[in-house]
């Protein structure tokens, strides 16, 4: 396994994370993905460690903490031997402070998941999404109160905007409370928007990319094609709404260029999808997910080798988007976008 850092920070994380969205499946949207119990959670967990694929990630809402509840299950007397990535913001009850990121809301949910996990602390605790309502300075320092109380080690956003992340980076500045070193976004080669403006501000400022639905919603596993729709069972076919609108021409090119590096590479079409993804800069781990452990042992073969550059250029020119203002107009000026890459080791 190759280990990266997380962002600037000194932690180093696998380039596969596994992801436990899969675990509990209580509810109608999380049944879609899975329904995985503590004893086959645990099987899946062994061949991750196997593989050096040690970060599990997980939320509060996730089942409604049930996948919290079955990954700590899982991971009893092997805690040393992991980390803990978990989110928080998003409703967890009907009352008015259920949700957010506001010091009443993450101090409870906070201590809610580590009772959930049975542990004494997570190693990657991410805001799950931007609030709007609560003061930068209120979530930041609750955050810096978690992180010297030793419950939390290190923080991240996920689904943000560049200016709310810029914000909190400058705030974090500003006080002296702890950075996001992590974002963790919805990239793949169907969804290229995280290219426009979060990567180079994760560039800028060494927020390392934690990458969610890395095959788009289930729709680059190959098994979608012109006149072939999502399988029944399948995530496509079983919430075929979530996500963002894609164009289905777009896809199905995405699917000839994939198919083609397939065959040059001997590798299977996901295990090049999610190939291209690590080779992207800001990328320090790609979060994978398996029903079974056939699945999870295909998906771990994205790693150990790498697409050429002619291949990742084949892949990026069947996958190009249109931009969005202002991002296609400073394209127009080449000799102001070089980037600034901080370095993997």
């Amino acid at each position: 396994m190759e280990f990266r850092r997380l962002g600037a920070s000194g932690l180093r994380v696998p380039a596969l994370s596994f992801g436990t969205a899969t675990f509990g499946g209580k509810g109608d949207f999380f049944k879609a993905w899975g329904s995985t119990e503590a004893k086959e959670a645990t099987r899946l967990i062994d061949v991750c460690l196997d593989h050096g694929v040690s970060m599990f990630d997980t939320a509060d809402v996730y089942s409604a903490g049930t996948s919290e509840e079955v990954l700590g299950a899982a991971i009893k007397g092997k805690r040393e031997k992991l980390l803990i990535s978990t989110k928080a913001t998003f409703p967890m009850g009907d009352g008015p402070n259920d949700f957010g990121s506001s010091r009443q809301h993450l101090l409870e949910t906070v201590h809610g998941s580590l009772k959930r996990l049975g542990t004494d602390r997570i190693d990657l605790l991410q805001l799950h999404g931007q609030d709007y309502n609560t003061p930068v300075e209120e979530t930041l320092s609750t955050l810096d109160q978690l992180v010297r109380e030793g419950k939390v080690r290190y923080i991240g956003g996920s689904n943000f905007s560049g200016w709310h992340l810029m914000k909190a980076l400058a705030c974090a500045d500003k006080h002296g409370f702890p950075r996001h070193v992590a974002h963790q976004v919805y990239y793949s080669l169907l969804n290229r928007d995280y290219e426009w403006e979060l990567m180079p501000l994760g560039i800028d400022q060494g927020v390392g990319a934690v990458v969610w639905s890395p095959l788009g919603w289930g729709k680059l596993t190959g098994k979608i094609r012109r006149g072939q729709p999502a399988a029944p069972g399948t995530r496509a076919a079983n919430i075929p709404g979530t996500g963002p609108h894609y164009d289905e021409e777009r896809l199905y090119k995405i699917v000839d260029a994939v198919d083609l590096v397939a065959k040059e590479t001997g590798k299977t079409f996901t295990q090049v999808a999610l190939n291209w993804l690590l080779q992207k800069p800001t990328v320090s781990t790609v979060i994978i997910g398996a029903r079974d452990e056939a699945q999870l042992i295909t998906n771990i073969g994205a790693i150990g080798w790498s697409l050429t550059p002619e291949q990742v250029k084949a892949l990026d020119a069947a996958s190009e988007a249109p931009a969005a203002y202002p991002v296609w107009h400073q394209h127009d000026f080449p000799m102001l976008n070089e980037k600034r890459v901080w370095g993997r080791d």
